[in-house]
């Protein structure tokens, strides 16, 4: 996705071309060829649901052929995983990827562990309780019980990238906000929930058992083996290799 003096620019296929991918379904199939699915062109040609998907189906609103809207409907059908992900941007992960992803990315730590052992910050657990007996949660529901928002914690945006980013939560779903009268209204919001929560215990800490450098390299071989042209760097900066732990919030720090 770029951008000119008149607005967004998307890069994708002809709706034409065989290729294009033109349902949610196959928005599905192409995650789990793919493993791994960023939303928006990035330096690896081809590593993108923008690429392919036909340029004229975006920000329509219609289900049928908008991929922004496909995304919320991936999420709420728990077939893949969605989430920032790849450098602190949205993209989807294939269930079958999802267990490497996660241990890689958790460096082999439980949230509890990680804070134990003072790598996650006041911010991010403040977050992470909130979790802690399998809810769910609205992002600005979220927001206002950790404490962020004026006179509070700031930085919620940051943190909750960060906790993606580690594999600590995911998108559940969008969902519209219901009135007094249970009834939905207003624009589709951001639901967030753990790993474990939406695919269980055993599905999420599947690939514990190897150290993380072996599901980062697992990783790597795939995408190398996928896109023969991408150069370390290219996946290194896209899949954040080596970065295991929160960019933005600082440990321990307020």
């Amino acid at each position: 996705m770029g951008s000119d003096n008149e607005g967004w620019i998307m890069r994708g296929m002809d709706p034409k071309d065989p290729r294009c991918v033109r349902t949610p379904d196959a928005l599905t199939d192409a995650v789990n060829e793919a493993g791994f699915l960023p939303l928006f062109r990035n330096s690896v040609p081809g590593f993108s649901v923008e690429e392919r998907t036909a340029p004229s189906g975006w920000w329509t609103g219609d289900e049928a052929t908008d991929p922004w809207e496909w995304r919320r409907l991936l999420a709420d059908s728990g077939l893949v995983a969605y989430g920032k992900f790849f450098d602190r941007k949205a993209g989807f992960i294939s269930l079958a990827w999802l267990p490497d992803f996660l241990n890689w990315r958790r460096d082999g730590y439980d949230f509890d562990a990680r804070w134990e052992d003072e790598k996650a910050s006041f911010r991010q657990k403040k977050i992470m309780d909130l979790f802690a007996d399998g809810q769910e949660w609205y992002s600005f529901d979220l927001k206002r019980k950790a404490g962020f928002g004026p006179g509070g914690e700031k930085n919620f945006e940051g943190v909750l990238t960060d906790l993606m980013m580690q594999g600590y939560l995911t998108v559940r779903d969008f969902r519209c906000r219901l009135n007094r009268q249970g009834m939905p209204y207003g624009w589709h919001v951001a639901v967030y929930a753990t790993p474990e929560k939406i695919w269980g215990y055993d599905r999420v800490t599947a690939a514990y058992a190897r150290r993380p450098e072996e599901s980062r390299q697992r990783i790597l071989m795939h995408l190398h083996q996928r896109f023969p042209g991408a150069t370390d760097a290219q996946l290194g900066k896209i899949m954040k290799f080596g970065a295991q732990h929160g960019e933005s919030e600082s440990v321990r720090s307020h």
